[in-house]
């Protein structure tokens, strides 16, 4: 079983599928942390050296390695992934367990500021320009995640109830 966890950075994706995967007793990768070990560098490293083209590009071929070796899985993508290249598309021909973690603008702004030192692509927004910069990226964001199979409203639940409301939607 693959199970794929899609949505904006702060959504959860990497707390909720480690939790999952345990509980489900499969393997958990975060595609984020995959890309960052076969390149042996941070993706703010590879943003600022070899560009945002040069990080999907590799996004993409990741994404496409870690399912083909993969038939029990749970993956966490990054925020961006389902939005380039026919990524979301390849998501939904390999699984029909691809989940969107939906969180309010508030709620990923409340998350997020308390995160942004660890968050290279945000640490340099001001507390009162984020909620503009989460809700632009959103919009711009959200037609791609609200491809997937299920959506999961994650604003006031616990990691329990989340997990819960996943495992009943598994197909």
């Amino acid at each position: 079983m693959i199970i794929v966890l899609v949505g904006y950075m702060g959504s959860g994706k990497s707390v909720v599928g480690k939790l999952l995967a345990q509980s489900l007793e499969l393997t958990f990768i975060d595609l984020d942390e995959y890309i960052e070990s076969e390149l042996q560098q941070s993706i703010s490293q590879v943003f600022a050296e070899k560009g945002e083209i040069f990080f999907r590009k590799k996004e993409h071929e990741s994404l496409q390695k870690v399912l083909q070796e993969h038939d029990d899985l749970v993956l966490a993508t990054g925020g961006g992934t389902p939005c380039y290249s026919g990524n979301m598309d390849f998501l939904l021909k390999k699984t029909s367990n691809v989940f969107y973690l939906q969180v309010s603008v508030p709620e990923l702004t409340k998350r997020l500021s308390k995160e942004k030192q660890h968050r290279p692509v945000i640490s340099h927004i001001s507390d009162d320009s984020l909620p503009e910069y989460i809700g632009k990226h959103l919009f711009e964001r959200t037609p791609f995640y609200m491809l997937a199979n299920h959506t999961i409203q994650c604003d006031g639940k616990s990691i329990k109830e989340l997990l819960k409301e996943i495992e009943n939607k598994l197909v």
